[in-house]
């Protein structure tokens, strides 16, 4: 029995902080897991970006309750959900997911929580657990479920690389020459063409 795991932003949704970005101006917080690596690298400097500009958790959800899936997004999640299970694990944060979530149908969600001061600052982040992508699908491979996994960036390697079968959506340049084996979609009707044959296997 297949199950399909998949990243949220990139593959579904726009970046949230490239549009947080884009909608403050502020061109440091552009950066994502597609260019650092390093999540808790990224998400430190993150944190101290917003205190410099005393920009609080209020201003980032204002942001995310405007923003809409990627064209073609939700019309290719509904097909896949009615054929197999869909997780969709993401390094996001359960305090920015909501109207995202909606407005993808309420896709079941693997994410991460936020620290946040009486004052509405966001003060830190808690993981789930390290490298929580790849353990869930260790997890659900233990469950004898075989595992189809896609994703975009630095963060989504383990999980694809531990699968069963694994695929980049749409992956910037960087990661596409970095991990040249890997197979990459460009599109939804990409990912339709590579993921039906995996699942008939």
């Amino acid at each position: 029995m297949y199950i399909v795991c998949s990243d949220l932003e990139g593959v579904f949704v726009p970046e949230i902080w490239i549009s947080v970005a884009q909608k403050t101006g502020i061109e440091a917080l552009k950066l994502t897991t597609r260019d650092e690596p390093d999540y808790d690298v990224l998400m430190r400097r993150r944190i101290a970006i917003l205190k410099e500009n005393n920009l609080k958790l209020a201003d980032i959800t204002r942001v995310i309750s405007n923003m809409n899936p990627l064209e073609g997004a939700l019309e290719f999640l509904d097909w896949l959900r009615s054929i197999v299970q869909v997780i969709v694990l993401s390094d996001t944060f359960v305090e920015f997911a909501g109207p995202l979530m909606q407005k993808l149908n309420w896709p079941t969600l693997f994410c991460n929580s936020l620290e946040v001061n009486s004052d509405g600052a966001i003060s830190g982040y808690v993981l789930r657990q390290p490298d929580g992508k790849r353990k869930a699908i260790d997890a659900l491979k233990s469950l004898s479920y075989k595992v189809i996994a896609m994703g975009d960036s630095y963060n989504d390697i383990t999980m694809i690389q531990t699968a069963d079968r694994g695929i980049l959506f749409r992956p910037p340049k960087n990661v596409r020459t970095e991990y040249p084996n890997l197979p990459v979609a460009e599109g939804y009707e990409d990912l339709k063409k590579l993921m039906q044959p995996m699942m008939e296997k």
